[in-house]
């Protein structure tokens, strides 16, 4: 089925404009890249725990947003602050 799928495609790419061709070419290299860190960060992981130096591999939590605020400060601005205490 992947070469049927493979044939469709590079079937199609004669009627791309080069534009779309270079925007492909894009996505296609981006995506390599994104699939060698993965294979590199795995192997690492698995070097990790085969040597014994980890027991366990926690997956990072990228969904934890907190919620940033500016606040008023009141007084003389921080450079000021420290020119004056350098002198």
């Amino acid at each position: 089925m992947p070469q049927a799928i493979l044939n469709q495609i590079l079937n199609q790419l004669d009627i791309l404009e080069p534009e779309e061709l270079q925007q492909l070419n894009q996505a296609i290299q981006r995506y390599l890249v994104e699939q060698k860190q993965v294979t590199q960060r795995t192997t690492f992981h698995e070097a990790l725990l085969t040597s014994g130096l980890v027991k366990q591999l926690k997956q990072p939590v990228y969904n934890q947003q907190t919620e940033q605020r500016l606040i008023q400060v009141e007084g003389k601005p921080i450079s000021e602050t420290i020119i004056e205490e350098r002198c």
